[in-house]
């Protein structure tokens, strides 16, 4: 098992480009990473694929999703990516600026202690809340709210995580920006209170 800390612990056959990783990241086997920012905690399982996008903290993504996939300028004659990688095909041929800053221009934004499950899909442009729950093999194509739980194709609200009571105290408590040792020392509340319990003893 790895022994997270500082540097980010990255499994083999991982490409990150032009990305920020934060403390206590893990990156899965053969994850691919692109001008993106995970901040602390956060984790991928293998193949996990994410361009253009925020990640918060305690962030679990699950083996093979996919977060802010590539889109394809459709409405011109062709679809194929020759227009805009032209210098794989002809030497001296300029790739497309504007086709990646439109690209970059609908970022993914994922808050604190989300779960992307398995084979899971976010399109482009969404923000998903704190404290929600993507299902397995879900297509997101629109917003996700603080603390639900969303699945399907296209992704449909399923039911609240926590109801809005909770959800605002949890939000409000904010433990995800917790010094590492608060957290340490709060592990064994973590794990046996309830969540009302645990906000009980720890909202001041």
């Amino acid at each position: 098992m790895p022994q997270l800390g500082r540097e980010p612990f990255v499994h083999p056959d991982v490409t990150i480009t032009d990305s920020h990783l934060g403390l206590y990241v893990e990156i899965g086997q053969g994850t691919r990473i692109l001008e993106s920012e995970i901040d602390d905690y956060s984790y991928t399982d293998r193949f996990a694929d994410i361009a253009y996008s925020s990640l918060g903290k305690f962030v679990n993504i699950a083996a093979f999703s996919r977060i802010n996939p590539s889109e394809h300028p459709y409405t011109r004659a062709s679809l194929h990516h020759f227009m805009y990688r032209s210098s794989y095909y002809w030497p001296g041929e300029l790739d497309e600026v504007e086709l990646f800053a439109w690209r970059r221009s609908r970022s993914v934004k994922i808050g604190h202690d989300v779960w992307i499950g398995h084979g899971a899909i976010v399109m482009k442009g969404v923000t998903i809340g704190n404290g929600a729950i993507v299902g397995s093999n879900a297509v997101v194509t629109k917003d996700v709210p603080p603390y639900a739980i969303v699945a399907g194709i296209p992704t449909k609200f399923v039911k609240w995580r926590h109801l809005a009571p909770l959800a605002d105290r949890l939000q409000a408590l904010a433990w995800w920006d917790w010094e590492h040792e608060a957290i340490h020392q709060a592990l064994p509340d973590f794990r046996r209170l309830s969540t009302e319990a645990f906000l009980e003893k720890y909202e001041k």
